[in-house]
């Protein structure tokens, strides 16, 4: 993994190095500058030696000059994908760099590149003859890809506070990214915290001319859901079968690496299915194998990743901490966290990547397992929700809903209690927005006490709305499955992996993300991934034969922080925003004061907003 920046138009190289400054976690074993100075382009780049550690430094360029290229990422096809370069002529310096395949392949496929590539990637190549910049972001968006444009300038970078360095970059807090931050939790792409600063959404392609710095946008992939027209007669065993083999693949490939390379296992099925196949191509202790526990016991799953790590027999380190360790670790997060976003499981994740860098600096993960194969609870409450919307009329909810109120707040991992009240919460508005509610800091009326003015819930909530109108299928949890896949798992989760990842230097990939394997996942009917009440059914069913059915059908727990109970006890405080007497100030003492006395517990939105208050992002 690296970290990458560069523009046209103004700016010096004074500009270029403090953006690459920012960007130094993202990329420690090396940098390096090219510029073209007649047409005022710039591109940098900070290094994290994986594959080709000899001569995969960059920038590269070509021979003859013509073009450059900063990259970050790994393409795990760049073999197969050299030797069709080289049989149409393509002439390689490196010994087996995957950057340079990025050059001869733009040079022979143009724009058509990103449709070879098996990776995860944000790069831009610069053409010198055409005087223009070719970006992509990859598929699902795991690589993140910020940008700003105004007049002749064009400026680029791997993060949100890198690009800020920039002195020609001033923006103003968007009001409407702001609300959805508040609504969603983040900020859904192409959208950024800031006005006129975008980010390239996953699965797209970017065009700018130079001269004038003219932006061409488009998409080359989308997830969509297209389930087969026939099914077989043995569905759990043939697709089984095919489940197997290909995340057998997936996971062989994402073992390429001139670096030491582990997994995380936490002993869920994701993580323990990914451990399995490593274990299969590489002999069960030579795989390293990640997992933390903690001392409280509904936010601790160290004792079934213990569970798995004995079954396989990897080499396993785990490490448990107190309470304490997630609270001590937050100064380093928002310093380095980028854009806010208000998944807490940035914490145990960021403490997980930095036992794991200890020891290698590529692991792999989980990620995408739930969102493809149903595994949320929402998916579980998707019917007796429907039901219940249908059955009962909105004066009889809003009594149900203020008699589940006055259950007491508990602060662990996902209370029961916490759970009911998000699911009526979300049942108060249409089921368009119901996922987003479920998941979000705050629901409309409360945007709208936030801000002090009534919030226009189609815009704010526009992606979600956008999503399930699109979808062709009309049942609720296909309509969720699209939500989870192409907006939570993009700008929540893969943000999340990439962000406390980074901040350790260390390289994390995602075999369940592989575009073969995906291509299959999508034709299997939800029906068969949330199937009687099960989640990631045909997952389990393809997992059988290969793991324990303990492993296999636990509860799901999942990571979490005890946020909660530190805003309770006051151990994380808030400055700024809760002075004075603007809507949002008498909000956020409202919410306090309820929270404090165990009256709510409003810990989703007094996290957020403590993060907006605490990054290293000025609001």
């Amino acid at each position: 993994m690296c970290g990458i920046a560069g523009f046209s138009g103004n700016g010096d190289n004074q500009d270029l190095e403090k953006m690459m400054a920012v960007l130094r976690n993202r990329g420690p074993d090396a940098n390096g500058t090219w510029r073209d100075e007649g047409s005022r382009v710039w591109l940098g780049h900070q290094r994290l030696s994986i594959i080709d550690l000899q001569d995969g430094n960059q920038p590269m360029v070509t021979a003859r000059g013509n073009l450059a290229v900063v990259y970050n990422g790994e393409i795990y096809n760049h073999s197969d994908l050299r030797k069709q370069l080289e049989d149409c002529g393509h002439k390689f310096i490196a010994h087996h760099s995957d950057t340079e395949v990025l050059l001869h392949g733009y040079e022979e496929w143009g724009e058509g590149l990103a449709d070879k590539l098996d990776g995860m990637w944000a790069f831009c190549i610069y053409d010198k003859e055409r005087k223009e910049f070719f970006l992509s972001r990859d598929r699902f968006g795991k690589k993140p890809l910020y940008y700003f444009a105004s007049g002749e300038n064009f400026i680029f970078a791997s993060e949100l506070t890198s690009l800020l360095k920039h002195s020609l970059v001033n923006p103003k807090i968007s009001s409407l990214s702001l609300q959805k931050y508040y609504a969603y939790g983040y900020v859904p792409a192409p959208l950024t915290l800031y006005a006129g600063v975008h980010k390239l959404p996953a699965g797209h392609n970017m065009k700018v001319r130079v001269a004038g710095a003219d932006i061409a946008v488009r998409k080359y992939w989308d997830f969509a859901l297209e389930p087969f027209e026939k099914i077989p007669a043995q569905p759990e065993r043939e697709w089984g079968e095919r489940l197997r083999e290909l995340l057998r693949l997936a996971v062989k490939k994402r073992l390429m690496a001139d670096v030491p390379l582990g997994v995380f296992l936490s002993g869920g099925i994701d993580s323990t299915a990914i451990a399995f196949f490593a274990t299969e191509e590489l002999g069960r202790p030579e795989v390293a194998t990640f997992s933390i526990g903690f001392d409280e016991a509904s936010f601790d799953e160290s004792g079934w990743s213990y569970k798995a790590a004995k079954f396989l027999g990897t080499t396993h380190h785990l490490e448990k901490f107190n309470m304490r360790g997630l609270l001590d670790i937050i100064p380093e997060i928002s310093a380095n966290l980028d854009e806010p976003f208000a998944d807490s499981s940035i914490l145990p994740t960021a403490l997980l990547c930095k036992i794991a860098s200890r020891h290698v600096k590529v692991a792999l993960g989980g990620d995408g397992g739930d969102e493809l194969f149903a595994g949320y609870d929402p998916f579980r409450a998707l019917k007796a929700a429907e039901m219940y919307s249908r059955c009962v009329p909105k004066p009889a909810h809003m009594a149900i809903r203020l008699l589940a109120g006055k259950l007491p707040a508990s602060f662990g991992n996902i209370s029961f209690d916490f759970a009911v009240k998000k699911t009526l919460c979300g049942l108060s508005y249409p089921k368009k927005i119901w996922n987003p509610v479920w998941m979000g800091p705050l629901e409309p009326d409360e945007l709208s006490e936030l801000t002090g003015a009534k919030v226009n819930i189609e815009a704010v909530y526009s992606e979600a709305i956008d999503l399930w109108d699109a979808c062709p299928q009309a049942n609720l949890v296909d309509r969720t499955l699209q939500f989870f896949t192409k907006l939570y798992m993009q700008d929540n989760i893969l943000t999340k992996v990439d962000r406390a990842s980074m901040m350790n230097s260390l390289e994390v990939r995602s075999p369940f993300l592989d575009k073969d394997l995906v291509d299959f996942v999508r034709r299997i009917p939800s029906s068969y991934k949330f199937r009687n009440g099960t989640t990631k059914y045909i997952l389990k069913k393809a997992l059988e034969p290969v793991l324990p059915r303990e492993i296999l059908y636990r509860k799901k727990k999942g990571f979490g922080s005890p946020t909660a109970k530190w805003f309770k006890e006051k151990t994380l405080k808030f400055g700024k925003g809760i002075n004075g007497e603007t809507p949002s100030a008498r909000f956020l003492k409202k919410k306090l004061a309820e929270h404090v006395t165990g009256a709510k517990d409003n810990r989703l939105y007094l996290w957020s907003q403590w993060l907006l208050e605490n990054t290293a992002v000025k609001y």
